[in-house]
């Protein structure tokens, strides 16, 4: 429990935007789920368009702080490489 004004300020506020981070964390890792899935399924145009999207959602979340940079560009590599990898496989 808050001791004081402020702090019970503080719990408000950070439950607001606990909810928001949900949110675009959720999103983020849904794009990378549906990416992962384009690509297992060999649909070449698919696949690409959703790894675009998932590198979108996934910036959006280290620029606002929701993960950190480290985390995003480790993500987006391995898709990255997955892709690449059904690329190559594909030819």
């Amino acid at each position: 429990m808050a001791n004081t004004t402020a702090a019970e300020q503080a719990m408000r506020r950070s439950a607001r935007l606990r909810v928001g981070n949900r949110v675009i964390r959720a999103k983020a890792r849904t794009e990378v789920k549906d990416a992962a899935r384009a690509i297992a399924n060999d649909k070449p145009a698919d696949a690409e368009k959703s790894v675009r999207e998932a590198i979108r959602a996934l910036d959006k979340a280290a620029q606002k702080g929701i993960i950190k940079k480290n985390n995003a560009a480790r993500r987006k590599a391995r898709l990255m490489k997955k892709l690449n990898a059904a690329r190559t496989a594909g030819k």
